[in-house]
């Protein structure tokens, strides 16, 4: 196993909390027409292309074409997206920060609308500690395409081989091992720690 001298994380449901659901408990109050809605209008596939770097009038003005009926729900998204990040996952975050403070290389590659991430920047301090952050709506690349990983690589002077990875997508972490990087699926705080042990960080 190579010696590890970066290690690498995405951000959503890794270092900070993301619950697309939490303005709409408010906004459909129905659990089931809540998770309908989430599934079948403003879902995952939508969303992906702002992190692509789709804009938001262009993302909207798609589904209300769509979904006509549904329009004030579809701004809504945008509208009330900072309540979507309840806040940092502490525990992580620490460990992130230790890293840092014993001297690691810590950056971050994240699927993340560019002006979204340049908001929430404001509210989690973490962010403006990395090296450096590939955020994949202001390159308009998106995991798991290998170009992102080659990018943040090329961009931050990342060593593949020395590189440790976390990303709670195991499609994510698929593409950075096909990156030639070292990647971990991230599921508890326990194993982030576990991990980081094996690889000698």
């Amino acid at each position: 196993m190579s010696e590890i001298r970066h290690v690498v994380f995405d951000l959503g449901q890794v270092l900070v909390r993301w619950d697309p659901e939490a303005p709409y408990r408010r906004l459909i109050p129905d659990a089931d027409e809540r998770r309908r809605f989430l599934a079948e209008v403003c879902n995952h596939d939508w969303n992906y292309e702002q992190d692509r770097g789709r804009g938001w009038d262009e993302a909207e003005a798609l589904l209300i074409a769509e979904h006509p009926d549904k329009a004030d729900l579809i701004r809504a998204y945008r509208a009330n997206w900072h309540e979507m990040i309840p806040g940092p996952i502490e525990d992580n975050v620490a460990i992130a920060e230790s890293l840092m403070a014993e001297g690691v290389d810590v950056t971050a590659l994240t699927n993340w609308a560019a002006d979204t991430f340049d908001e929430i920047s404001e509210r989690v301090p973490i962010f403006g500690r990395f090296r450096g952050v590939t955020v994949s709506g202001k390159v308009r690349l998106v995991k798991p395409d290998p170009a992102i990983y080659r990018h943040h690589a090329a961009t931050h002077g990342v060593d593949p081989a020395a590189t440790l990875f976390f990303d709670d997508s195991p499609k994510n972490v698929d593409g950075a091992r096909a990156a030639g990087w070292n990647a971990e699926l991230y599921m508890t705080t326990e194993k982030l720690r576990d991990d980081l042990r094996r690889y000698g960080v």
